[in-house]
């Protein structure tokens, strides 16, 4: 056995301890124990969460320069502290009409088949191709290929830029989605294959339903009979990005803004916003995901995924969540 064989396994086991190292760093050396927060490494933003076959999964955007932020990578994971990186789930190489980034993707499971809807392009006008586009894959890994071959939504409705989706069932089966950025926030009514819409009984396609403060980033639960729309508000690059939310008794609203729930904590983290959230079926254990700026970085794509609690009162309200360097502990789906 020469020098250079022994040479490479060595250099694979310095680069190996020394993921090993970063990784424990960025979580605060945590072990098994929780999650730690970021909950994987790498830039990461806008996570949505699910729950797709007994394994939670997490697809967040990938935060580069827009020329280079062209693919999408998920994450999965048995307990919410092991997670296991599937890449480029999706590429702009399998949507011959995105040519820039992609970003915010909304994930559902329909009869067996793998929906994942994502903004593309950036557009600033109706001029421009690019919007909301879909993808589809037998599998919550991927690959995801272009459905439509264009976008879903690639024009302007209501002001709402076509960006930051998200894909809501309701009780009766009925998928909806929100989105908008510009700080308008329309629904719409999506038809069985996802091809297109449902009009409303006035006739309209794209319902208005943006509360005060809404800047981007739609998102929305039931609870209790409840609906709950949440969003973010502030710049994204900047401290004071955060997340806000309102109650009403329809997915139309009206929706009054209640007040913050999310924001920065200057001794962990700035910029804590564009969330998901996960609820364990058949408990009330609920949990935000969502992204946050390092204290120090300055790089408006440094962003990174954690998790923490979140918490209701007994009135219903969600209470204002702490933010924390650990994370939450091991739950394991039945």
């Amino acid at each position: 056995m020469n020098g250079k064989a022994i040479q490479l396994p060595f250099i694979l086991l310095i680069i190996t301890v020394s993921a090993c190292v970063q990784k424990k760093a960025q979580q605060g050396d945590t072990g098994d124990l929780t999650s730690g927060n970021p909950i994987f490494p790498g830039w990461y933003a806008d996570p949505e969460a699910r729950i797709f076959d007994h394994q939670y999964w997490v697809y967040p955007t990938y935060s580069a320069k827009y020329n280079e932020q062209v693919f999408l990578d998920a994450f999965s994971s048995p307990n919410l502290v092991h997670w296991t990186k599937h890449t480029h789930v999706l590429d702009t190489l399998n949507v011959k009409w995105a040519k820039r980034a992609i970003w915010a993707p909304s994930t559902v499971e329909k009869e067996g088949k793998y929906y994942l809807f994502f903004g593309a392009n950036d557009i600033q006008n109706d001029k421009q191709t690019g919007g909301i586009g879909v993808a589809v894959s037998d599998h919550p890994d991927g690959p995801f290929r272009d459905y439509l071959g264009k976008p879903l939504i690639g024009k302007f409705h209501n002001g709402a830029q076509p960006i930051d989706q998200f894909i809501f069932k309701d009780t009766d089966g009925q998928y909806y989605i929100t989105y908008g950025g510009w700080g308008h926030c329309n629904i719409a009514k999506l038809n069985k294959d996802f091809t297109g819409f449902i009009p409303f009984d006035d006739g309209t396609t794209f319902k208005e339903i943006t509360p005060k403060g809404y800047v981007e980033g739609s998102f929305m639960i039931l609870r209790d009979n409840k609906y709950y729309l949440m969003w973010s508000e502030g710049g994204w690059t900047g401290p004071d990005y955060s997340v806000a939310y309102a109650i009403a008794a329809s997915p139309f609203g009206p929706f009054k803004r209640i007040g913050k729930i999310l924001q920065q904590d200057p001794t962990v983290a700035t910029g804590a916003g564009h969330h998901s959230v996960l609820n364990i079926p058949g408990t009330n254990k609920w949990f935000i995901v969502y992204h946050r700026r390092p204290l120090g970085e300055t790089d408006g794509n440094h962003r990174v995924t954690c998790i923490d609690h979140m918490y209701f009162d007994d009135s219903g309200f969600i209470k204002p969540v702490k933010i924390t360097k650990e994370g939450v502990k091991k739950e394991v789906l039945q």
